[in-house]
């Protein structure tokens, strides 16, 4: 009967054992896809793409300002005659602010990507508070007065960050279609056009980075990229233009 007694309570701390494990597992693997997810977090709301008719792109650049490539980048947008939202960091205003004022001053909008670039999940509700608030003095400071829109870091968020943006009502933006984020695209300008006109919608918010000395590629794309969409009818707008359509 002891050995019965022991079997059974054996059995019970083994099945109890294996349904810890799967909550974690389980667990886990919901809070990996609440962290990467484009159009889902915990708190107020995420938009990664515009539902309208209308044929509009909202181009998106991440990073920066860089001198490195953003001067050649906002040549091409001049001559192209498209405007952009360039998501800055803190930083790298600080550091190049009259570069912020060009991009303010040709009708581009500007966008928060925190302070540091640093990943913002498992941090301080003051740290996010410090990031957001010190990079937005900082674009209020370029001479944009339009509304400052928030791009987390590699797309990055979970806990402190959407509850600091759902308070302060401001609006999470991220992306549908990143031709430069994969290498075997990224490796030429053809692929990177060939890749976003291929996947771009009525609506799309499109990533890029271009402004950083690596990032040729991208930079001899927009042009083109410009051009090809332009041929299918879509015109550009900025990411506070698109919200508007909703």
């Amino acid at each position: 009967m002891r050995v019965l007694a022991r079997s059974r309570r054996a059995r019970r701390a083994l099945a109890a054992s294996l349904i810890v494990v799967v909550v974690l597992a389980g667990s886990a693997y919901g809070t990996n896809l609440l962290l990467n997810a484009r159009t889902v977090q915990l708190f107020g709301g995420v938009t990664a793409r515009v539902e309208t008719p209308h044929r509009v792109v909202a181009l998106t650049f991440d990073d920066g300002p860089d001198p490195a490539g953003a001067e050649t980048l906002l040549d091409t947008l001049a001559r192209s005659e498209a405007r952009a939202t360039f998501y800055v960091t803190g930083r790298e205003l600080a550091e190049n602010p009259a570069l912020g004022a060009r991009i303010a001053a040709e009708g581009h909008e500007l966008g928060n990507h925190t302070y540091s670039h640093r990943r913002m999940v498992m941090v301080s509700p003051g740290t996010v508070a410090d990031e957001i608030e010190r990079t937005d003095v900082l674009i209020r400071r370029t001479g944009y007065r339009g509304e400052i829109t928030f791009r987390p870091p590699n797309g990055k968020k979970l806990f402190s960050l959407p509850a600091y943006l759902d308070r302060h009502d401001r609006k999470t933006i991220m992306w549908d279609v990143e031709p430069d984020s994969y290498p075997e695209v990224a490796a030429s300008a053809a692929g990177i056009v060939s890749h976003t006109v291929e996947r771009v919608r009525p609506g799309s918010i499109v990533l890029l980075h271009g402004m950083y000395s690596s990032r040729e590629q991208t930079r001899l794309a927009v042009g083109p990229l410009i051009e090809r969409l332009r041929a299918e009818g879509y015109r550009f707008v900025t990411v506070s233009e698109l919200l508007a359509l909703r």
